[in-house]
């Protein structure tokens, strides 16, 4: 089921249909996606990320004039103020609007997915090309979650990560998003992001080896990081071109 659960204002909760216990809450300044036990994770969050355990991914808006100089510190602040526990929670950092974000989820024999994404395009980049890079830290503009609730190896969690960014740069392609500076087709942008929660349940028999194109798991990885990501950048007003 795709939607965008915070366009309407009233909305502030959105509960997974398919993973109980599995809750996204916008608060006042970022999203919180709350697991309702600690899963295993693997991501590039500016505060909690590598490979852990957590059970919350914070997902925090500031704007375009934030300072980078110390993100750790800031969301470590932050994590201390609204209560979470620094040492289980995952932090990321967008300047996109928050209502903007979009939910997909799908149901399979052998896992279930949940994605959430924020996107804006406004420092689209082709990996490969020539362009401007800095030395330091920037807000994420493609941030996803991505939660698997089946059993995975590690090796099996780092394929789910490519496919997933597969998944982004052929949504970017589809779309006709380009490079900022050189017009290339973009693969991503300047700043992007991802979590990987996976509940190791031993509810499902099968463990997971390959999250490749190629398998059911995979597959589904993609279809609902590409549909989560054009469907945030729909409702940030972006078209194709």
């Amino acid at each position: 089921m795709m939607t965008t659960p915070f366009v309407n204002d009233e909305n502030n909760v959105y509960q997974s249909t398919l993973w109980p216990g599995l809750t996204l809450t916008r608060q006042e300044r970022h999203l919180l996606l709350h697991c309702p036990s600690p899963v295993d994770s693997l991501s590039s969050a500016i505060y909690g990320g590598g490979i852990g355990k957590i059970d919350r991914i914070a997902n925090i808006y500031v704007d375009r004039f934030y300072n980078c100089a110390n993100p750790e510190k800031d969301v470590a602040e932050l994590f201390q103020n609204w209560g979470y526990p620094q040492e289980t929670t995952a932090g990321l950092l967008t300047a996109v609007r928050l209502e903007h974000a979009a939910v997909l989820e799908e149901n399979g024999k052998d896992a279930s997915l949940f994605c959430c994404t924020t996107a804006g395009v406004s420092n689209g980049a082709r990996a490969g090309s020539e362009r401007t890079t800095f030395p330091v830290y920037q807000p994420g503009t493609i941030n996803i979650m991505l939660m698997i609730d089946a059993k995975l190896t590690q090796a099996a969690m780092v394929n789910a990560i490519m496919t997933a960014v597969e998944a982004k740069t052929a949504a970017l392609g589809d779309l006709g998003i380009r490079d900022a500076e050189n017009g290339l087709v973009a693969t991503g942008t300047t700043t992007d992001a991802i979590v990987l929660g996976v509940s190791q349940s031993s509810s499902y028999s099968i463990e997971h080896r390959y999250c490749g194109t190629a398998t059911d798991l995979g597959a589904a990885i993609g279809r609902v990081v590409y549909g989560a990501v054009q469907e945030s950048l729909r409702a940030a007003g972006v078209k194709p071109s």
